[in-house]
């Protein structure tokens, strides 16, 4: 400020955006369990358009009424706002500034040396609370990626991948095969199927609250009769995407910059390796399912990033029925599983993610007669929000049932690994959770092969490769990392930071000096969306074809027509066209948040 004329409007510019972020930080909390963090305004896309689920119309209105305000108040301030007449003594002031500034620089930098301050985070809203918003806001963005260990080099890595026998064939560098191998190699291992549920949790531990009935009846069958245990997932209320990245990569996130979302970072343009990748290699079609949006948190990028076949998100699904919190319900995806293992021959791997469990979680009663009670809660508001959230649940303990019974009735080897993502964003404390943390979540291993029951604790890095070891598998970097290296030996972690930032943002060193990866050719949806036929009746354009949903438009020259959704084989056209380029027109998938294409027919 002092540097300026117009002290008035800097100060109250630097004043109102530490302001804006701290008022943004306590309302973020109130629907959440993570701070506010730079990484977030990278994600304000993808925050906009799930906005109407968590604040109210008036909310809106009345937020935006106040940003409004604040902007014509700088504009005031910056042409009549008062400002210094007399000349700045420039060579008095900016040394005065710049020692100010290296002042606190060198204390901060000082007091992160002696241990006052950390710059990791292992829980980040205890860190906001520890050290302050300021200090972790600002850490948040210059604290990104994974930093360059000190002990990283050629030999380093060649070390690592020699002692561990990381690479199948022998050598000093990881051999990936160059291409897929036939499905029919596949035949002695079984589908394998990974299902992250949204927010899924055992409710009954759950301190300050009573229940009706146990809410998941069937998925604690399941816990009781295979392989089950704690799962410790990177994430907090919210940060679905992080346990994906954990259990899809085999890395931690604790690695990266505090809050940060690999997705929205490193993996929108590096390709990587991955579980779909390894399995690939072995013959195995690979599937990604999410009845959300395909465009949140990049999945659309990141999965092709990865090496996934396919990517079926809710703009090529029919038949969703929505919560009254918007969000899909989880059982169209029953379908959409069974559908995607008949789409194929051989074996597949398939990653679903399911969102019915989303919050925000209302604080005003919603349901009408809802099967499980609250029968006791802290307050009216907890009340209605917990007993929103265990229905919700209750219900996915309902799809995980129907699922199971269609696998069944499928009759093909499969091994279905379950767990929550993270728990809900509730008024839920160490105090009120009866678990080790807030980082934990319930996971179980069904299965129709007769694996043997084998319970224990393990976290989101680790899983995928406990589950191909006990499947046999030992195919990928991570994956045999896992399997090879004691999980309590000194180096365990250090040495798997050391490989992920070699394969992420070093010089792969991992495989020889080359990412021997590109981005996969994913297709949209296993069902392709085709136009048999354009016809004409009154005028009017209708368009026929297969695999229609409400998502589809027709489109022209890339420009979106109004189309009306009459059936997956039938679109309508609200607008008149030129008959000559009738012929030209297409259907596109559209993200009708942001009113985004997807893809369209060819």
């Amino acid at each position: 400020v002092a540097i300026f004329h117009k002290r008035t409007f800097f100060f109250t510019l630097i004043t109102t955006l530490w302001a804006l972020i701290g008022v943004t930080n306590g309302i973020i909390l109130t629907q959440r369990m993570t701070p506010f963090t730079v990484k977030d305004m990278t994600a304000i896309t993808d925050g906009a358009t799930i906005m109407t689920n968590y604040f109210s119309k008036v909310q809106l209105v009345l937020g935006g009424a106040a940003i409004a305000a604040a902007v014509g108040l700088f504009v005031w301030l910056g042409f009549k706002g008062p400002k210094i007449k007399t000349k700045l003594n420039y060579k008095a002031v900016i040394p005065g500034v710049a020692g100010m500034i290296a002042s606190a620089v060198l204390v901060v930098t000082l007091l992160i040396n002696v241990g006052v301050l950390s710059t990791f985070f292992g829980n980040l809203a205890y860190a906001y609370t520890d050290y302050g918003v300021p200090y972790c806001f600002i850490n948040t963005w210059l604290n990104t990626g994974i930093h360059k260990p000190a002990a990283y080099s050629k030999a380093d890595v060649e070390k690592i991948v020699k002692d561990n026998d990381l690479n199948q064939g022998g050598g000093t560098t990881v051999k990936l095969k160059s291409s897929k191998v036939a499905s029919s190699s596949t035949s002695q291992y079984p589908n394998i199927l990974f299902l992250q549920l949204e927010s899924f949790v055992d409710p009954t531990l759950f301190k300050n609250i009573k229940l009706s009935e146990d809410p998941i009846p069937y998925y604690r069958s399941l816990m009781k009769n295979y392989s089950s245990g704690s799962l410790n997932v990177p994430a907090c209320g919210a940060g679905t995407a992080n346990t994906e990245f954990e259990v899809m990569t085999g890395l931690s996130v604790k690695f990266f910059g505090p809050g940060e979302y690999p997705f929205k970072s490193v993996l929108k343009d590096k390709p990587a390796e991955s579980a779909a990748r390894d399995l690939e290699h072995m013959g195995y079609s690979t599937h990604a399912i999410h009845d959300h949006r395909a465009l949140f948190y990049n999945r659309n990028t990141v999965f092709a990033n990865l090496g996934y076949d396919s990517f079926t998100s809710v703009e090529y699904m029919n038949g969703v029925e929505k919560t009254p919190k918007n969000w899909a319900k989880d059982k169209v995806l029953t379908k959409e599983i069974t559908d995607t293992l008949k789409s194929t021959k051989g074996r597949d791997y398939i990653y679903t993610i399911s969102v019915q469990g989303h919050g925000k979680y209302p604080s005003d009663p919603v349901l009408t007669n809802p099967e499980i009670k609250v029968t006791k809660a802290p307050n009216e508001q907890l009340k209605n929000q917990y007993e929103y959230y265990v229905n919700q649940i209750h219900e996915m303990d309902q799809f995980v049932k129907a699922l199971i019974k269609s696998l069944n009735e499928l009759d093909e080897p499969t091994v279905l690994v379950m767990y929550g993502d993270h728990i809900p964003a509730l008024d839920i404390s160490e105090d009120t959770y009866d678990a080790k943390d807030l980082y934990q979540t319930q996971y179980v291993i069904w299965n129709n092969i007769g694996m043997k029951k084998v319970d224990k604790d393990q976290t989101a890095y680790q899983i995928t490769a406990d589950v191909f070891n006990r499947l046999g598998i030992h195919e990928g970097t991570t994956i045999r990392y896992h399997q090879n290296v004691s999980h309590n030996s000194k180096n365990y972690l250090s040495d798997l930071k050391i490989l992920g930032y070699d394969m992420l943002y070093g010089d792969c060193y991992t495989y020889g000096g080359q990412n021997p990866f590109s981005k996969w050719p994913m297709t949209m949806g296993i069902k392709p969306i085709t136009i048999d036929k354009i016809v004409s009746v009154g005028g009017k354009y209708y368009i026929k074809g297969h695999n229609f949903t409400e998502y589809s438009k027709v489109t022209l020259n890339g420009k979106q027509l109004k189309t009306v959704y009459l059936s997956p084989s039938l679109l309508g056209m609200l607008e008149d066209v030129d008959p000559a380029d009738a012929r030209k027109m297409k259907v596109s998938q559209i993200d009708t948040k942001n009113n985004t294409i997807i893809s369209t027919t060819e």
